[in-house]
Protein backbone atom coordinates (compact mmCIF):
# COMPACT_ATOMS: atom_id res chain seq x y z
CA UNK A 1 0.00 0.00 0.00
CA UNK A 2 0.85 3.38 -0.94
CA UNK A 3 2.37 5.65 2.04
CA UNK A 4 -0.24 7.93 1.46
CA UNK A 5 -3.22 5.79 2.47
CA UNK A 6 -0.76 4.38 5.60
CA UNK A 7 -0.97 7.69 6.84
CA UNK A 8 -4.78 9.03 6.30
CA UNK A 9 -5.12 4.62 8.17
CA UNK A 10 -2.32 6.02 10.76
CA UNK A 11 -4.77 9.63 10.85
CA UNK A 12 -8.12 7.64 11.48
CA UNK A 13 -6.63 5.22 13.69
CA UNK A 14 -5.49 8.23 16.09
CA UNK A 15 -9.12 9.26 15.74
CA UNK A 16 -11.41 6.31 17.16
CA UNK A 17 -9.53 5.23 20.43
CA UNK A 18 -10.31 1.31 21.24
CA UNK A 19 -9.62 0.33 24.70
CA UNK A 20 -8.99 -2.89 25.37
CA UNK A 21 -10.82 -4.88 28.32
CA UNK A 22 -8.29 -6.70 30.32
CA UNK A 23 -8.82 -10.28 30.58
CA UNK A 24 -7.63 -13.50 32.82
CA UNK A 25 -7.98 -17.01 31.96
CA UNK A 26 -7.93 -19.53 35.01
CA UNK A 27 -7.53 -23.57 34.89
CA UNK A 28 -10.08 -25.29 37.52
CA UNK A 29 -9.70 -28.23 38.83
CA UNK A 30 -12.45 -29.49 37.55
CA UNK A 31 -10.93 -29.54 34.12
CA UNK A 32 -13.04 -26.22 33.17
CA UNK A 33 -11.35 -23.10 31.61
CA UNK A 34 -12.72 -19.67 32.73
CA UNK A 35 -11.47 -16.36 30.69
CA UNK A 36 -12.34 -13.65 32.84
CA UNK A 37 -13.85 -10.42 30.88
CA UNK A 38 -14.52 -6.61 31.63
CA UNK A 39 -17.32 -4.50 30.43
CA UNK A 40 -16.89 -0.82 28.58
CA UNK A 41 -18.83 2.45 29.95
CA UNK A 42 -21.53 3.14 28.43
CA UNK A 43 -20.21 6.32 25.88
CA UNK A 44 -21.83 7.84 22.43
CA UNK A 45 -19.45 5.80 20.05
CA UNK A 46 -20.62 2.83 21.82
CA UNK A 47 -24.25 3.01 22.06
CA UNK A 48 -24.16 4.45 17.95
CA UNK A 49 -22.05 1.12 17.40
CA UNK A 50 -24.59 -0.52 19.29
CA UNK A 51 -27.79 1.05 17.43
CA UNK A 52 -25.88 0.18 13.97
CA UNK A 53 -25.36 -3.41 14.59
CA UNK A 54 -28.88 -4.18 16.07
CA UNK A 55 -30.28 -2.04 12.55
CA UNK A 56 -28.04 -4.39 10.59
CA UNK A 57 -28.15 -7.98 12.45
CA UNK A 58 -31.62 -7.56 13.40
CA UNK A 59 -32.98 -7.45 10.39
CA UNK A 60 -33.71 -10.37 8.42
CA UNK A 61 -35.87 -10.58 5.28
CA UNK A 62 -38.90 -13.43 5.72
CA UNK A 63 -37.63 -14.79 2.50
CA UNK A 64 -34.06 -15.94 4.42
CA UNK A 65 -35.99 -17.97 6.56
CA UNK A 66 -38.44 -20.42 5.03
CA UNK A 67 -21.15 -27.14 32.46
CA UNK A 68 -20.39 -27.40 34.54
CA UNK A 69 -17.93 -29.46 36.89
CA UNK A 70 -16.40 -32.10 34.85
CA UNK A 71 -13.23 -32.69 32.73
CA UNK A 72 -15.04 -32.44 29.18
CA UNK A 73 -16.49 -29.11 30.00
CA UNK A 74 -15.47 -25.56 28.85
CA UNK A 75 -16.50 -22.26 30.26
CA UNK A 76 -16.02 -18.99 27.98
CA UNK A 77 -16.95 -16.07 29.69
CA UNK A 78 -18.76 -13.39 27.83
CA UNK A 79 -17.88 -9.65 27.45
CA UNK A 80 -21.53 -7.58 27.80
CA UNK A 81 -21.72 -4.57 25.40
CA UNK A 82 -24.65 -2.40 26.12
CA UNK A 83 -26.54 -5.25 26.93
CA UNK A 84 -26.29 -5.55 23.06
CA UNK A 85 -23.54 -7.41 21.90
CA UNK A 86 -22.02 -10.80 24.40
CA UNK A 87 -18.86 -11.97 22.76
CA UNK A 88 -15.56 -13.88 24.17
CA UNK A 89 -12.17 -14.86 23.11
CA UNK A 90 -10.73 -17.60 20.51
CA UNK A 91 -7.71 -18.01 18.82
CA UNK A 92 -6.85 -19.58 15.30
CA UNK A 93 -3.72 -20.79 14.33
CA UNK A 94 -0.06 -21.36 15.55
CA UNK A 95 1.11 -19.89 17.45
CA UNK A 96 -2.48 -18.60 18.16
CA UNK A 97 -3.60 -15.41 16.70
CA UNK A 98 -6.26 -13.63 19.13
CA UNK A 99 -10.13 -12.39 17.86
CA UNK A 100 -12.96 -11.73 20.05
CA UNK A 101 -16.24 -13.45 18.69
CA UNK A 102 -20.03 -13.57 18.61
CA UNK A 103 -21.13 -16.61 19.93
CA UNK A 104 -24.10 -16.51 17.55
CA UNK A 105 -26.98 -19.50 18.13
CA UNK A 106 -28.43 -17.51 14.34
CA UNK A 107 -25.71 -18.12 11.91
CA UNK A 108 -23.87 -21.62 11.51
CA UNK A 109 -20.43 -20.45 10.13
CA UNK A 110 -17.18 -19.05 11.89
CA UNK A 111 -15.74 -15.75 10.02
CA UNK A 112 -12.87 -13.32 11.40
CA UNK A 113 -11.24 -10.52 8.80
CA UNK A 114 -8.19 -11.67 6.69
CA UNK A 115 -4.69 -10.11 6.41
CA UNK A 116 -6.10 -10.05 2.60
CA UNK A 117 -8.72 -7.58 3.27
CA UNK A 118 -7.40 -3.91 2.48
CA UNK A 119 -10.07 -2.15 1.06
CA UNK A 120 -12.46 -2.61 3.93
CA UNK A 121 -12.20 0.42 6.66
CA UNK A 122 -13.28 -1.99 9.39
CA UNK A 123 -10.65 -4.97 8.81
CA UNK A 124 -8.10 -1.83 10.04
CA UNK A 125 -10.04 -1.75 13.29
CA UNK A 126 -9.68 -5.22 14.23
CA UNK A 127 -7.51 -8.46 15.16
CA UNK A 128 -7.05 -10.17 11.09
CA UNK A 129 -5.91 -13.89 10.30
CA UNK A 130 -2.38 -14.16 9.56
CA UNK A 131 -2.20 -17.66 7.43
CA UNK A 132 1.66 -17.21 7.03
CA UNK A 133 2.25 -16.57 10.66
CA UNK A 134 0.75 -20.06 11.05
CA UNK A 135 2.42 -23.47 10.71
CA UNK A 136 -0.99 -25.06 11.04
CA UNK A 137 -2.83 -22.99 8.63
CA UNK A 138 -4.00 -25.27 5.57
CA UNK A 139 -4.88 -23.41 1.55
CA UNK A 140 -8.82 -23.79 1.17
CA UNK A 141 -9.56 -21.01 -1.49
CA UNK A 142 -12.98 -21.35 -1.82
CA UNK A 143 -15.43 -18.98 -1.98
CA UNK A 144 -18.01 -17.70 0.26
CA UNK A 145 -19.91 -14.62 1.18
CA UNK A 146 -23.02 -14.56 4.11
CA UNK A 147 -25.77 -11.31 4.27
CA UNK A 148 -26.30 -10.34 8.22
CA UNK A 149 -29.95 -8.22 7.49
CA UNK A 150 -28.38 -5.29 5.45
CA UNK A 151 -24.92 -5.77 6.20
CA UNK A 152 -22.87 -8.74 4.62
CA UNK A 153 -19.18 -9.92 4.81
CA UNK A 154 -17.06 -12.00 1.70
CA UNK A 155 -14.14 -14.04 1.01
CA UNK A 156 -12.74 -17.41 1.50
CA UNK A 157 -12.29 -20.35 2.92
CA UNK A 158 -9.04 -21.33 5.13
CA UNK A 159 -8.37 -24.40 7.36
CA UNK A 160 -6.45 -23.83 10.61
CA UNK A 161 -6.71 -24.49 14.13
CA UNK A 162 -9.73 -22.83 16.20
CA UNK A 163 -9.08 -22.53 20.30
CA UNK A 164 -12.13 -21.86 22.08
CA UNK A 165 -11.65 -21.65 25.41
CA UNK A 166 -9.28 -24.91 26.83
CA UNK A 167 -10.73 -26.68 23.69
CA UNK A 168 -8.56 -27.68 20.31
CA UNK A 169 -10.38 -27.77 17.12
CA UNK A 170 -8.17 -28.93 14.63
CA UNK A 171 -8.25 -28.50 10.75
CA UNK A 172 -11.56 -26.42 11.43
CA UNK A 173 -12.41 -24.63 8.36
CA UNK A 174 -14.01 -20.97 8.58
CA UNK A 175 -13.93 -17.59 6.44
CA UNK A 176 -11.34 -15.17 5.67
CA UNK A 177 -13.11 -12.22 5.60
CA UNK A 178 -11.41 -9.93 2.94
CA UNK A 179 -14.70 -7.76 2.56
CA UNK A 180 -16.56 -5.76 5.34
CA UNK A 181 -18.70 -3.21 3.44
CA UNK A 182 -20.07 -0.32 5.61
CA UNK A 183 -19.80 0.94 8.87
CA UNK A 184 -21.50 -1.48 11.09
CA UNK A 185 -18.64 -3.58 11.63
CA UNK A 186 -16.47 -0.78 11.69
CA UNK A 187 -17.98 0.23 15.25
CA UNK A 188 -18.52 -3.39 16.62
CA UNK A 189 -16.70 -4.19 19.26
CA UNK A 190 -16.19 -8.21 18.04
CA UNK A 191 -13.69 -9.16 15.71
CA UNK A 192 -15.63 -11.93 13.73
CA UNK A 193 -19.03 -14.29 14.39
CA UNK A 194 -18.77 -17.89 15.89
CA UNK A 195 -22.43 -19.51 14.24
CA UNK A 196 -23.63 -22.11 16.51
CA UNK A 197 -26.67 -22.92 14.51
CA UNK A 198 -27.07 -26.27 12.56
CA UNK A 199 -25.33 -27.45 9.18
CA UNK A 200 -28.07 -26.79 7.69
CA UNK A 201 -27.80 -23.20 7.24
CA UNK A 202 -24.05 -23.06 6.68
CA UNK A 203 -22.63 -21.56 4.20
CA UNK A 204 -20.25 -23.71 2.11
CA UNK A 205 -21.82 -26.53 3.35
CA UNK A 206 -19.03 -25.74 5.93
CA UNK A 207 -19.30 -28.30 9.29
CA UNK A 208 -19.57 -25.64 12.55
CA UNK A 209 -17.04 -25.44 14.91
CA UNK A 210 -19.72 -26.78 17.36
CA UNK A 211 -20.28 -30.07 15.30
CA UNK A 212 -16.63 -30.71 15.66
CA UNK A 213 -16.05 -30.46 18.83
CA UNK A 214 -19.30 -33.20 19.33
CA UNK A 215 -17.83 -35.55 16.58
CA UNK A 216 -14.08 -35.07 17.97
CA UNK A 217 -14.82 -36.05 21.46
CA UNK A 218 -13.76 -32.65 22.61
CA UNK A 219 -17.34 -32.17 24.98
CA UNK A 220 -19.08 -34.90 27.51
CA UNK A 221 -22.35 -34.03 26.98
CA UNK A 222 -23.83 -32.66 22.99
CA UNK A 223 -25.14 -29.74 25.07
CA UNK A 224 -24.12 -25.75 25.11
CA UNK A 225 -25.80 -23.59 27.94
CA UNK A 226 -25.79 -19.57 27.83
CA UNK A 227 -26.08 -17.32 31.05
CA UNK A 228 -26.17 -13.44 29.91
CA UNK A 229 -25.74 -10.95 32.55
CA UNK A 230 -27.92 -8.25 31.83
CA UNK A 231 -26.62 -6.25 34.79
CA UNK A 232 -24.91 -3.03 32.45
CA UNK A 233 -23.30 -2.28 36.08
CA UNK A 234 -21.58 -5.55 36.13
CA UNK A 235 -18.14 -6.06 34.71
CA UNK A 236 -18.71 -10.00 34.20
CA UNK A 237 -21.01 -10.05 31.06
CA UNK A 238 -22.14 -13.95 30.88
CA UNK A 239 -20.50 -17.50 30.26
CA UNK A 240 -21.56 -20.13 27.56
CA UNK A 241 -20.52 -23.67 28.55
CA UNK A 242 -19.84 -26.09 25.82
CA UNK A 243 -20.62 -29.37 27.08
CA UNK A 244 -23.14 -28.86 30.27
CA UNK A 245 -24.53 -25.91 32.01
CA UNK A 246 -23.73 -24.20 35.16
CA UNK A 247 -25.79 -24.66 37.95
CA UNK A 248 -25.19 -21.29 39.80
CA UNK A 249 -26.53 -19.44 37.51
CA UNK A 250 -30.16 -20.92 37.11
CA UNK A 251 -32.54 -22.11 39.40
CA UNK A 252 -35.55 -24.68 39.61
CA UNK A 253 -35.70 -27.04 36.30
CA UNK A 254 -35.75 -26.26 32.50
CA UNK A 255 -38.24 -26.36 30.84
CA UNK A 256 -37.55 -28.10 27.34
CA UNK A 257 -39.21 -27.55 23.75
CA UNK A 258 -38.36 -29.81 20.80
CA UNK A 259 -36.53 -28.30 18.00
CA UNK A 260 -39.65 -27.97 14.90
CA UNK A 261 -37.00 -27.09 12.11
CA UNK A 262 -33.44 -27.40 11.95
CA UNK A 263 -31.39 -24.72 10.63
CA UNK A 264 -31.92 -22.53 13.37
CA UNK A 265 -32.90 -23.21 16.85
CA UNK A 266 -36.77 -23.30 15.73
CA UNK A 267 -39.83 -24.29 18.42
CA UNK A 268 -43.25 -23.43 19.19
CA UNK A 269 -44.55 -21.41 21.45
CA UNK A 270 -48.18 -20.78 22.46
CA UNK A 271 -49.50 -17.28 22.85
CA UNK A 272 -48.34 -14.02 24.56
CA UNK A 273 -50.27 -12.21 27.42
CA UNK A 274 -49.41 -8.37 27.95
CA UNK A 275 -50.52 -7.57 31.74
CA UNK A 276 -51.58 -11.00 32.10
CA UNK A 277 -54.45 -10.95 29.08
CA UNK A 278 -54.09 -13.05 25.70
CA UNK A 279 -53.67 -11.59 22.73
CA UNK A 280 -54.98 -14.62 20.74
CA UNK A 281 -52.18 -14.11 18.36
CA UNK A 282 -50.69 -17.09 18.77
CA UNK A 283 -53.84 -19.39 20.61
CA UNK A 284 -53.48 -21.93 17.65
CA UNK A 285 -49.51 -21.94 17.91
CA UNK A 286 -46.84 -19.88 16.44
CA UNK A 287 -42.67 -20.21 16.10
CA UNK A 288 -39.86 -19.08 17.93
CA UNK A 289 -36.26 -19.45 17.45
CA UNK A 290 -33.70 -18.62 20.77
CA UNK A 291 -31.23 -16.67 18.85
CA UNK A 292 -28.26 -15.22 20.93
CA UNK A 293 -26.91 -12.99 18.13
CA UNK A 294 -29.67 -11.12 18.03
CA UNK A 295 -30.08 -8.65 21.03
CA UNK A 296 -33.81 -7.83 20.68
CA UNK A 297 -37.12 -9.87 20.29
CA UNK A 298 -38.59 -9.60 17.27
CA UNK A 299 -42.17 -10.41 16.51
CA UNK A 300 -45.20 -10.00 14.53
CA UNK A 301 -45.98 -6.46 14.07
CA UNK A 302 -49.75 -6.93 15.11
CA UNK A 303 -48.54 -8.14 18.75
CA UNK A 304 -45.42 -5.84 18.68
CA UNK A 305 -47.93 -2.93 18.53
CA UNK A 306 -49.97 -4.25 21.10
CA UNK A 307 -46.89 -4.14 23.60
CA UNK A 308 -45.94 -1.09 22.29
CA UNK A 309 -49.21 0.43 23.05
CA UNK A 310 -49.30 -1.21 26.51
CA UNK A 311 -45.53 -0.19 27.31
CA UNK A 312 -45.92 3.57 26.03
CA UNK A 313 -43.33 3.05 23.00
CA UNK A 314 -43.43 5.17 20.43
CA UNK A 315 -44.44 4.20 17.00
CA UNK A 316 -45.60 5.53 13.58
CA UNK A 317 -48.95 6.98 12.81
CA UNK A 318 -50.12 4.77 10.59
CA UNK A 319 -52.76 6.58 7.94
CA UNK A 320 -54.03 3.72 6.77
CA UNK A 321 -54.73 1.90 9.93
CA UNK A 322 -56.78 4.92 11.00
CA UNK A 323 -58.47 4.83 7.34
CA UNK A 324 -59.57 1.49 8.42
CA UNK A 325 -60.85 2.08 11.51
CA UNK A 326 -62.67 4.87 10.38
CA UNK A 327 -64.13 3.32 7.24
CA UNK A 328 -64.42 -0.61 8.18
CA UNK A 329 -64.26 -0.72 12.20
CA UNK A 330 -67.61 -1.08 12.80
CA UNK A 331 -68.77 -3.70 10.09
CA UNK A 332 -65.43 -5.40 11.25
CA UNK A 333 -66.66 -5.65 14.79
CA UNK A 334 -70.08 -6.72 13.53
CA UNK A 335 -68.48 -9.36 11.58
CA UNK A 336 -66.69 -10.74 14.87
CA UNK A 337 -69.79 -10.11 17.15
CA UNK A 338 -71.45 -12.87 14.66
CA UNK A 339 -68.58 -15.31 15.04
CA UNK A 340 -67.28 -14.60 11.79
CA UNK A 341 -63.24 -16.28 11.42
CA UNK A 342 -61.20 -13.00 12.42
CA UNK A 343 -58.67 -14.30 9.24
CA UNK A 344 -61.69 -14.11 6.73
CA UNK A 345 -62.92 -10.43 8.18
CA UNK A 346 -60.90 -8.84 5.73
CA UNK A 347 -61.90 -10.71 2.71
CA UNK A 348 -65.62 -10.28 3.67
CA UNK A 349 -65.26 -6.61 3.52
CA UNK A 350 -63.27 -6.43 0.46
CA UNK A 351 -59.88 -5.36 2.00
CA UNK A 352 -58.10 -8.53 1.58
CA UNK A 353 -58.52 -11.73 -0.53
CA UNK A 354 -58.51 -15.25 1.64
CA UNK A 355 -56.02 -18.44 0.31
CA UNK A 356 -57.94 -20.83 2.34
CA UNK A 357 -55.76 -20.08 5.81
CA UNK A 358 -54.77 -16.51 5.64
CA UNK A 359 -55.71 -13.14 3.84
CA UNK A 360 -54.15 -12.30 1.31
CA UNK A 361 -53.52 -8.67 -0.46
CA UNK A 362 -55.96 -8.47 -3.81
CA UNK A 363 -53.79 -6.34 -5.58
CA UNK A 364 -56.57 -3.69 -6.81
CA UNK A 365 -54.80 -0.53 -8.16
CA UNK A 366 -55.99 2.82 -6.52
CA UNK A 367 -56.17 6.34 -7.17
CA UNK A 368 -54.75 9.26 -5.00
CA UNK A 369 -56.01 12.62 -4.99
CA UNK A 370 -53.38 13.94 -7.12
CA UNK A 371 -53.82 11.28 -9.89
CA UNK A 372 -51.03 9.15 -9.08
CA UNK A 373 -51.96 5.55 -9.30
CA UNK A 374 -50.55 3.75 -6.51
CA UNK A 375 -51.00 0.06 -5.00
CA UNK A 376 -52.55 1.43 -1.76
CA UNK A 377 -54.50 -1.75 -1.06
CA UNK A 378 -51.42 -3.93 0.41
CA UNK A 379 -51.39 -1.58 3.31
CA UNK A 380 -55.06 -1.40 4.00
CA UNK A 381 -54.84 -5.30 3.93
CA UNK A 382 -52.09 -5.40 6.19
CA UNK A 383 -53.89 -2.93 8.17
CA UNK A 384 -57.23 -4.86 8.39
CA UNK A 385 -55.92 -7.69 9.56
CA UNK A 386 -54.00 -6.43 12.64
CA UNK A 387 -57.17 -4.24 13.28
CA UNK A 388 -59.15 -7.71 13.38
CA UNK A 389 -57.06 -9.41 15.92
CA UNK A 390 -56.60 -6.17 17.97
CA UNK A 391 -60.31 -6.05 18.18
CA UNK A 392 -60.93 -10.24 18.75
CA UNK A 393 -59.03 -9.89 21.55
CA UNK A 394 -60.61 -7.20 23.43
CA UNK A 395 -64.15 -9.12 22.59
CA UNK A 396 -62.93 -12.44 24.37
CA UNK A 397 -62.28 -9.64 27.48
CA UNK A 398 -65.65 -8.11 27.06
CA UNK A 399 -65.04 -5.00 26.11
CA UNK A 400 -67.66 -2.93 24.69
CA UNK A 401 -67.83 -2.03 21.41
CA UNK A 402 -66.91 2.20 21.85
CA UNK A 403 -63.90 0.91 24.02
CA UNK A 404 -62.91 -1.38 21.18
CA UNK A 405 -62.94 1.12 18.13
CA UNK A 406 -61.28 3.25 20.25
CA UNK A 407 -58.77 0.93 21.46
CA UNK A 408 -57.87 -0.39 17.60
CA UNK A 409 -57.74 3.68 16.86
CA UNK A 410 -55.14 4.27 19.53
CA UNK A 411 -52.91 1.17 18.25
CA UNK A 412 -52.44 2.83 14.84
CA UNK A 413 -50.14 5.36 16.34
CA UNK A 414 -48.24 2.50 17.95
CA UNK A 415 -47.30 0.58 14.68
CA UNK A 416 -43.76 -0.31 15.07
CA UNK A 417 -41.12 0.59 12.14
CA UNK A 418 -40.05 -2.58 10.73
CA UNK A 419 -36.54 -4.01 12.52
CA UNK A 420 -36.08 -0.41 14.62
CA UNK A 421 -36.62 0.32 17.94
CA UNK A 422 -39.39 2.53 19.69
CA UNK A 423 -38.50 5.05 22.56
CA UNK A 424 -39.74 4.83 25.76
CA UNK A 425 -40.64 7.06 28.41
CA UNK A 426 -37.59 6.53 31.11
CA UNK A 427 -39.82 8.02 33.76
CA UNK A 428 -42.56 4.76 32.91
CA UNK A 429 -40.03 1.54 32.78
CA UNK A 430 -41.23 0.59 36.42
CA UNK A 431 -44.83 0.62 35.27
CA UNK A 432 -44.72 -1.18 32.38
CA UNK A 433 -46.88 -4.43 31.76
CA UNK A 434 -45.49 -7.72 32.31
CA UNK A 435 -45.22 -9.32 29.06
CA UNK A 436 -45.95 -13.34 28.96
CA UNK A 437 -44.67 -15.85 26.58
CA UNK A 438 -46.37 -19.38 26.16
CA UNK A 439 -43.33 -22.14 26.13
CA UNK A 440 -43.60 -26.10 26.76
CA UNK A 441 -47.11 -24.78 28.33
CA UNK A 442 -45.32 -22.49 30.78
CA UNK A 443 -45.49 -19.08 31.44
CA UNK A 444 -42.05 -17.12 30.85
CA UNK A 445 -42.58 -13.35 31.81
CA UNK A 446 -40.41 -10.45 30.80
CA UNK A 447 -40.78 -7.90 33.50
CA UNK A 448 -40.55 -3.96 33.46
CA UNK A 449 -36.92 -4.82 35.51
CA UNK A 450 -35.89 -6.13 31.83
CA UNK A 451 -36.64 -3.36 29.69
CA UNK A 452 -34.59 0.01 29.02
CA UNK A 453 -35.46 3.56 27.41
CA UNK A 454 -36.28 1.81 24.29
CA UNK A 455 -38.47 -1.21 23.62
CA UNK A 456 -36.76 -4.35 23.09
CA UNK A 457 -39.66 -5.61 20.51
CA UNK A 458 -39.75 -5.11 16.99
CA UNK A 459 -41.57 -6.16 14.01
CA UNK A 460 -41.18 -8.51 11.79
CA UNK A 461 -43.67 -10.27 9.26
CA UNK A 462 -43.21 -13.18 8.29
CA UNK A 463 -46.13 -15.11 6.78
CA UNK A 464 -47.02 -18.82 6.74
CA UNK A 465 -46.20 -21.23 6.25
CA UNK A 466 -43.02 -20.45 7.71
CA UNK A 467 -44.78 -17.86 10.41
CA UNK A 468 -45.66 -16.44 12.44
CA UNK A 469 -42.43 -16.12 13.76
CA UNK A 470 -41.02 -15.04 16.88
CA UNK A 471 -37.40 -14.06 17.61
CA UNK A 472 -35.87 -14.47 21.27
CA UNK A 473 -32.87 -12.39 21.53
CA UNK A 474 -30.83 -11.35 24.36
CA UNK A 475 -33.79 -9.29 25.71
CA UNK A 476 -35.28 -12.69 26.40
CA UNK A 477 -31.99 -14.76 26.70
CA UNK A 478 -30.93 -12.70 29.83
CA UNK A 479 -33.63 -13.56 32.41
CA UNK A 480 -33.93 -16.39 31.01
CA UNK A 481 -30.86 -19.62 31.37
CA UNK A 482 -30.86 -21.31 27.88
CA UNK A 483 -29.94 -24.41 27.02
CA UNK A 484 -29.12 -25.72 23.25
CA UNK A 485 -29.33 -29.57 23.91
CA UNK A 486 -27.87 -30.86 20.24
CA UNK A 487 -27.81 -34.36 21.45
CA UNK A 488 -31.77 -34.34 22.24
CA UNK A 489 -32.53 -31.89 19.58
CA UNK A 490 -34.32 -29.50 22.27
CA UNK A 491 -33.68 -25.71 23.60
CA UNK A 492 -34.30 -25.34 27.20
CA UNK A 493 -35.22 -22.13 29.50
CA UNK A 494 -34.75 -21.91 33.09
CA UNK A 495 -34.69 -18.66 35.02
CA UNK A 496 -31.38 -17.19 34.85
CA UNK A 497 -29.41 -16.45 38.26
Amino acid sequence: MGTGFQSLLAFLLSCLIFISAASSSEQKGDGTLRIGLKKRKLDRANRLASQLFLKNRGSWSPKDYFRLNDANSDIVPLKNYLDAQYYGEITIGTPPQKFTAIFDTGSSNLWVPSSNCYFSIACYFHSKYKARDSSTYKRNGKPASIRYGTGAISGYFSNDDVKVGGLVIKDQEFIEATSEPGITFLLAKFDGILGLGFKEIAVGNSTPVWYNMVEKGLVKEPIFSFWLNRNPEDPEGGQIVFGGVDPKHFKGEHTYVPVTRKGYWQFDMGDLNIAGKPTGYCAKGCSAIADSGTSLLTGPSTVITMINHAIGAVGIASQECKTVIGQYGQTMLDSLVSQVDPRKVCSHIGLCGFDGTHSVSMGIKSVVEDGVSGLLNEAMCSACEMASVWMQSELSQNQTQERILAYAAELCDHIPNPNQQSAVDCERVSSMPIVTFTIGGKPFDLSPQDAQCTSGFTAMDIPPPRGPLWILGDIFMGPYHTVFDYGKTRVGFAKAT
